[in-house]
């Protein structure tokens, strides 16, 4: 094989066809990797039996051949809040040995309704109660102008209320729940119960109880709260609750019932219903929860936030119940209800629950009662800009299939318990 020249080697060095010539990546030509250097390990002091280490302790300063002392932690004489250090989870106040499974405000349940109906023994019936919708149809209950009214409540959240051209559902969505309320309370003057409710937002909450062998707690802040004066009445009949024994609960074998609930060993059983001792309005009436993620990934399905209403409805008035009648299990005199609405701003849930038992670790005998109204559209779209094709207007500016149907729900729900 005749020899390379020296301007052909050159070449090949240059294209890296020469065998034993490294051939340099994107990083190696002056572009900085953004990968950090890994930290020089730390110089330790191995304790041997029955020697002691030499350190360079006394002499004050750092000497290669010795060895690095190892200094008590430095007392400044007050608590520092950022070098705060808690103590480890087996020595806290309120560690025990039997895990909790907690349901928080971010909670997803795999299974959905179907989960949160096995965690709480309740049945499911499908539609909001006649007892709640009774009212609404009553002509001389509605809303003057009312259809005008609520589609101007959506035109201000989604149109007038921010300066972008489309605003984002963190923005319209709190908006158009407020605005509807407002409009609800726009009946004090026909219905004067109305002006004895509260409205308050973060409330806290938590109550713990067993279900077969597990401890499960609901805790957290259950987004935005009505509160009455006094609370609403009983919806099913005592005969309608007997007849609950016979209902079997569904189970989802071989998911854990405690799926996507956090283990947690550090907790305090207690019921906190939010409300402090001599509160004017300790009953609750209904909850309120947004979903307004504007990641995709970060949202709530459907089902999702469902079981969240329901955990968070039931957490409400187990908590109570307790409070009015003990925290013996048993089947309750008169059933405590609490209602809960849910939506993203342009679809909402309806939720009614009846409490009838706080014996919750068996699933025989009386089971407790939801009535629920899912996926009900209040608008199916807007548009926040015209559309046009060939210069003619072929979508105007504003709501698209307007189902008032809806509203009425919604006033439904907020004028239970004040006729």
């Amino acid at each position: 094989m005749a020899l390379a020249s020296r301007p052909a080697k050159r070449a090949l060095v240059s294209t890296g066809r020469l065998c034993g010539v490294p051939r340099r990546g994107a990083y190696e030509w002056g572009v900085r990797s953004t990968r950090k250097p890994e930290p020089p390990p730390l110089d330790r002091v191995y304790e041997i039996p029955g020697l002691e280490p030499i350190t360079y302790e006394g002499k004050m300063h750092f000497l290669p051949g010795l060895a690095r002392p190892v200094f008590p932690p430095w007392d400044p004489g007050w608590k520092n809040p950022r070098f705060h250090r808690s103590a480890p989870i087996h020595e806290q106040p309120l560690y025990k040995d039997r895990p909790c499974y907690i349901f928080h405000q971010r909670c997803r349940l795999l299974e959905g309704v179907k989960q949160a109906l096995w965690l709480t023994k309740t049945k499911l019936i499908e539609g909001l109660p006649e007892q709640v919708l009774r009212p609404v149809d009553d002509p001389g209950s509605h809303i003057a102008n009312q259809d005008e009214r609520v589609l101007n409540v959506i035109s201000h959240a989604r149109l007038w209320h921010s300066t972008e051209d489309i605003p984002k559902r963190e923005s319209y969505c709190p908006v158009i729940v407020d605005s509807l309320i407002q409009l609800c309370k726009s009946q004090i003057p026909k219905f004067p119960a109305l002006a004895q409710r509260m409205y308050a937002q973060n409330c806290s909450l938590s109550t713990a109880w067993n279900r077969e062998s597990a401890l499960l707690q609901v805790r957290g802040t259950s987004g935005a709260r009505l509160s009455a004066k006094a609370p609403l009445p009983p919806i099913a009949s005592r005969a309608e609750v007997e007849a609950t024994k016979s209902h079997v609960l569904e189970t989802f074998y071989p998911i854990s019932p405690t799926m996507n609930l956090q283990e947690c060993n550090v907790y305090d059983v207690k019921d906190d219903p939010g409300f402090q001792e001599g509160c004017a309005y300790p009953h609750p009436h209904t909850l309120y929860f947004l979903e307004k993620a504007n990641v995709r990934s970060h949202r709530f399905q459907p089902d999702q936030l469902r079981a969240k209403m329901i955990l968070f409805a039931f957490g409400n008035a187990l908590a109570q119940a307790r409070r009015l009648y003990g925290s013996a299990a048993t089947v309750l005199e008169r059933p405590v209800v609490v209602q809960s609405v849910g939506t993203d701003g342009r679809v909402f849930q309806f939720l009614v629950l009846q409490l009838n038992t706080t014996d919750l670790a068996s699933s025989e005998g009386v089971k407790n009662v939801v009535w629920m109204d899912a996926d009900q559209l209040l608008y199916q779209h807007f548009w926040c800009l015209p559309v046009t094709k060939k210069r003619v207007l072929v979508e105007p500016v504003g709501p698209v299939g307007f189902q008032p149907e809806t509203f009425r729900k919604f006033l439904a729900l907020y004028l239970h318990g004040a006729l």
